[in-house]
């Protein structure tokens, strides 16, 4: 019995220590909180990221457009599978009020996006997500996930997996958005 005291008081300790750091973690200062449930019918969360070029992007500075929020990786097939369509997308309606964000979530994002672009032509901005944060922001675990905000800067729908962005279905909403 006398060991077991002060094992306990140590796993104590311990604990009391882990609940007082977990507290100070990067981005837990509460000024945005995350997207509750899916997101859906909530205003997006504001965020700045940069961009593979070195520029800051704001989301709440692009409010007025409708904004395709995709979330990828390069090591994912279907994220990969789908930028061809996005690109195509990206092309016919961005003179329209569409803004298509591809927001890569690798630790190194930068080292991996630019071995994945050469030979690929698109034109649309791929942020840099590398600490997470706006990826922990938005809850997203499963790749690709894709948010569709409109005008006025709320989630109307969020999509989990690869798409044909050039589908009627997709289309006619895009469509709906920019121009309603």
């Amino acid at each position: 019995m006398i060991r077991f005291v002060p094992l306990l008081r140590i796993c104590c300790f311990l604990l009391f220590s882990l609940a007082l750091l977990s507290g100070c973690e990067k981005g837990s200062s509460g000024t945005v909180p995350p997207i509750a449930g899916d997101g859906v019918n909530q205003p997006a969360p504001d965020f700045t990221l940069t961009d593979m070029q070195g520029n800051q992007v704001t989301l709440s500075q692009l409010r007025g457009n409708v904004v395709l929020l995709n979330f990828w990786a390069t090591w994912c097939p279907p994220c990969r599978e789908e930028m061809p369509s996005m690109e195509e997308l990206h092309q016919r309606y961005k003179n329209q009020g569409l803004v298509l964000l591809a927001v890569n979530v690798e630790a190194e994002g930068y080292e991996a996006v630019s071995r994945f672009l050469p030979g690929k032509d698109y034109t649309f901005p791929i942020l840099l997500d590398s600490a997470a944060e706006v990826q922990n922001q938005y809850k997203v675990f499963r790749f690709p996930e894709t948010f569709i905000i409109d005008r006025n800067g709320m989630v109307v729908d969020k999509l989990i997996g690869a798409r044909d962005w050039m589908s009627p279905k997709i289309t006619t909403m895009l469509g709906l958005l920019l121009n309603g």
